[in-house]
């Protein structure tokens, strides 16, 4: 279809090429799976893969292929406030399949493997970019107004999410964003975006009233050596989940002290 733009073609296939590491979710699953050893996983995804059905495929590198923010960030800085409709994007995931686009996988020890995506894979990465979001007028400009160090593509790619279409959400964003004193850190607005995606907050309001519950919880938990879970599960998965090492103590107590200090940055800004 010629009406897609050829940069967004060329930026996704940059973000699909571009090397990747075989998660230790993805090594266990097809050793667990298809009996492969440790070592050989590098080699089954170069080798089986084209053999298996589509559902298999996406099982095992849905965890690679998932798209994150810094892999939208890119993409929301080409786009600014324009869209994507979704229905192009059929036509946009056959021509990523035909050109063909070839995956770099860092399999265990360093090694680097070269195999060549479905349509099946490149689909989920495409339906995850938000293409057919866009970016309110307010909150484009303002991040506009913002110093270049300010990370504009990756602030682009949250503000391009579908939680702050609604208007008392997006003031949240707006006032956060806009807020007065130091620079604030992009780690923030990511949590930021964490916590409203999880919790669909109504407004300032809201989350205002919200947050000294939410500081009790972590006070009594960096009390007790943090050996409850985190309070906002969407914000323990930037830490890696369960499948993160930090679960000592003292890297508990330390996770949730940044919470905390998050808390109280984002409070003296929505304040």
């Amino acid at each position: 279809m010629d009406t897609l733009p050829v940069p967004l073609i060329d930026s996704i296939t940059v973000a699909l090429e571009r090397p990747r590491e075989v998660t230790a979710q993805v090594s266990h699953h097809v050793i667990e799976t298809y009996g492969i050893a440790r070592e050989a996983v590098g080699e089954f995804l170069v080798n089986e893969l084209a053999r298996l059905e589509d559902y298999q495929v996406d099982l095992i590198l849905s965890p690679v292929f998932t798209p994150n923010l810094s892999d939208q960030a890119p993409i929301a800085e080409l786009l600014g406030r324009g869209a994507i409709p979704a229905v192009t994007w059929p036509d946009l995931i056959q021509q990523l399949t035909r050109r063909p686009t070839r995956a770099q996988l860092i399999a265990e020890g360093g090694v680097k493997h070269e195999i060549e995506l479905r349509d099946v894979t490149i689909e989920r990465f495409v339906r995850r970019l938000h293409l057919d979001g866009t970016i309110a007028e307010d909150v484009f400009a303002l991040i506009g107004s913002l110093p270049e160090s300010s990370e504009r593509a990756m602030l682009k790619a949250i503000a391009r999410r579908a939680v702050w279409r609604d208007a008392s959400r997006r003031e949240i964003l707006t006032r956060f964003l806009g807020s007065p004193g130091p620079a604030f850190q992009v780690d923030d607005v990511v949590a930021l975006l964490k916590l409203v995606e999880t919790y669909e907050l109504a407004g300032i309001a809201d989350l205002l009233a919200r947050i000294p519950q939410w500081q009790q919880v972590l006070r009594q938990e960096i009390n007790t050596g943090g050996a409850k879970p985190f309070f906002n599960e969407r914000v323990e998965e930037l830490h890696g989940g369960g499948r993160d090492q930090r679960r000592q103590d003292n890297n508990r107590v330390s996770a949730k002290e940044m919470e905390q200090a998050f808390l109280e940055r984002l409070q003296r800004a929505l304040a």
